[in-house]
């Protein structure tokens, strides 16, 4: 008896939120690609599929590896979809900005100390190259 696994994941792609749908079924697995402008609702992810199902153009199907289906403990399955749905890092936008802005000081900050950290090295090789000179010169 032949299975047929299919899984849509909503998920923010730069700048737009996208809807990846893929299905395998008879060793063969496509996958179609749906764009959204703003977050959708699970019922409008629901309405979209249900009117525009006929319309939507996979990918050509490729052959998927045959898995053995091992049965899964329901609550661990649980736990597994709990923390796939999880909303992980998304936070408000202004906490997203925030966390840009963060993430921006702190390359800034890396490139800095490591400038300051090279000069130092240099300024100390220097000394020791004048302490060299001075001490051949017998002074």
């Amino acid at each position: 008896m032949e299975k047929t696994i299919s899984r849509f994941t909503v998920l923010f792609e730069e700048p737009f939120w996208i809807g990846l749908y893929e299905r395998e079924h008879g060793g063969q697995y496509e996958a179609c690609k749906i764009t959204f402008g703003a977050e959708p609702k699970d019922y409008e992810v629901l309405a979209f599929l249900l009117t525009n199902w006929k319309s939507l153009r996979f990918s050509p199907a490729i052959e998927a590896e045959r898995r053995t289906d091992k049965h899964i403990n329901p609550k661990r399955m649980q736990r597994l979809i709990q923390k796939q749905t999880a909303d992980v890092h998304m936070g408000t936008k202004a906490q997203q900005a925030l966390k840009l802005q963060q993430e921006q000081g702190k390359q800034e900050r890396k490139i800095r100390s490591r400038a300051q950290r090279e000069a130092e090295k240099e300024r100390k090789f220097e000394l020791h190259q004048e302490k060299r000179k001075e001490k051949y010169r017998g002074h």
